[in-house]
């Protein structure tokens, strides 16, 4: 089982005042640790126009300044906002960030949620789906040939003849490919594409079983040569995880944080999107204790790692994406980085030597 982390790049409102640029720096510090405590993947977030969330606009160009700063953590997107980017420009920047990277590229895709975003880019909100449906086979086309002749709806390409697509990514035919899904149709077009499946942070257990069998089941729609992708089959599910000494000291330090940053990503301007997403209604969201039972997976070490088991039991999941909002202070995210890294990662390798599967 691997472990990564997602960081959107949310400033601390209270630490982090206007125009927030430190908020970078702290993000770089944890991805820095996540690489030396032997994370598996670091996964950066594209967000605009809004400080209750995420501001860094260009996961690629991050990437690119974390490669060297970083040996051994894979580096992803999670996710590139598909519908708001020409499909050629992600095809070459996901190739030279994976050749600046070594070989160490992921590229998550997905239509996004939040229509302010859209707006500030001209594109309509609610085409975003069929945007993104029309972009992923010229995506995948586009890395197995290196050419390209498309004129649909909303793209016109024609790199053919004597060009072709540079530069080559060093991973072939391509690096591998992730989507994130929370309906039905996107679920079911990630699956017929060959790609990863990434899920939310917000469906309780039992709702990510469901959206996973689903998925399987589409599985075997894929065609080849889409199937060979590496990561199709994988599912990756983001929590937000929080681990301290004890029960007690988790939620002291992670209550009131997690709270705060609901009710910001809850708010209007999500629009209903996340209904489809998340059976949540507010007054459960806010609920400290009915989170624990259903969402979180907040606590002392031994409890994190229950938890763990019961959600890999229910959905098989091989990827756990650590996810957590910044008002649980910097220092407290970097014990509880750590922490996770020494008590709880290991109940789930494999001893070296050893012919047997950890826990």
């Amino acid at each position: 089982m691997k472990f990564g982390v997602l960081v959107t790049s949310q400033p601390n409102l209270d630490v982090e005042p206007y125009p927030h640029r430190a908020v970078h720096a702290r993000v770089t510090r944890e991805i820095v640790e996540a690489d030396r405590l032997g994370y598996d993947t670091a996964w950066i977030a594209e967000h605009h126009f809004s400080n209750q969330y995420g501001v860094l606009p260009d996961p690629f160009v991050y990437l690119a300044y974390l490669a060297p700063k970083t040996s051994r953590i894979g580096l992803g997107t999670a996710v590139m906002t598909l519908p708001l980017h020409n499909p050629v420009r992600i095809v070459e920047n996901a190739a030279f960030v994976d050749i600046l990277s070594e070989g160490r590229l992921s590229l998550g895709l997905g239509s996004g949620y939040r229509p302010y975003e859209y707006e500030g880019f001209g594109i309509p909100f609610d085409a975003r789906h069929d945007i993104q449906e029309e972009a992923i086979p010229l995506i995948l086309n586009a890395f197995h040939k290196r050419k390209v002749s498309h004129e649909g709806t909303h793209f016109q390409h024609r790199v053919e003849g004597d060009y072709e697509i540079y530069p080559v990514s060093l991973q072939q035919p391509h690096p591998p490919f992730y989507m994130a899904a929370g309906t039905n149709r996107s679920i079911e077009i990630a699956a017929r594409h060959g790609f990863g499946l990434m899920l939310s942070t917000l469906p309780s257990f039992e709702t990510l079983a469901g959206q996973i069998a689903l998925y399987r089941e589409t599985m075997a729609h894929a065609p080849a040569p889409w199937n060979a992708n590496p990561a199709f089959g994988s599912i990756n599910i983001a929590r937000w995880i929080y681990v301290a000494e004890t029960d007690a000291k988790a939620r002291e330090e992670s209550e009131a944080g997690i709270i705060r940053h609901l009710e910001a990503f809850l708010g209007k301007k999500t629009a209903g999107y996340l209904g489809n997403v998340s059976e949540k209604e507010s007054a459960v969201a806010f609920d400290y204790e009915t989170l624990l039972e259903t969402t979180l997976i907040h606590g002392s070490p031994e409890t994190v790692i229950a938890r763990i088991r019961a959600l890999r039991a229910a959905t098989g999941l091989d990827s756990l994406l650590l996810h957590y909002p910044p008002y649980y202070g910097a220092n407290n995210l970097l014990k509880s980085l750590r922490l996770f890294a020494e008590a709880v990662i290991p109940a789930f390798r494999t001893p070296a030597g050893s012919t047997e599967a950890a826990e």
